[in-house]
């Protein structure tokens, strides 16, 4: 088994500034790609960030210029930086990761438990 452990949530002032890290533990070989989804009270969740495992990354249009994706691979954490923070950034916000197992080296995609993030004055 593998968990997601994400940390970094709270309330924030519009402008203000946030890190989500998420780290992945347990059953794991490698991991590929990591990526930070949100969801808002009503809305889809949707795709903010993505990294792969040699770097490459890709962001909501919403986010660029804004946020920042990267990652560790010795910790197989993951990181959101987060500047110039909105209300409409208010959202719950979870990572995902693509785990390949030791042993078996089969391939599943494992979510967090989510972080809340709040811009609020």
């Amino acid at each position: 088994q593998v968990q997601l452990m994400e940390s970094g949530g709270g309330l924030v002032q519009p402008g203000g500034s946030l890190r989500l890290s998420c780290a992945a533990s347990g059953n794991i070989f490698s991991v590929n790609g990591m990526d930070w989804h949100r969801q808002a009270p009503g809305k889809q969740r949707e795709l903010v960030a993505a990294i792969t495992s040699g770097g490459s990354t890709n962001y909501a249009d919403s986010v660029k210029g804004r946020f920042t994706i990267s990652r560790d691979n010795a910790k197989n954490t993951v990181y959101l930086q987060m500047n110039n923070l909105k209300p409409e950034d208010t959202a719950v916000y979870y990572c995902d990761a693509e785990v390949v197992h030791l042993g078996t080296r089969t391939l599943r995609l494992y979510w967090g438990q989510g972080t809340q993030v709040t811009v609020s004055s």
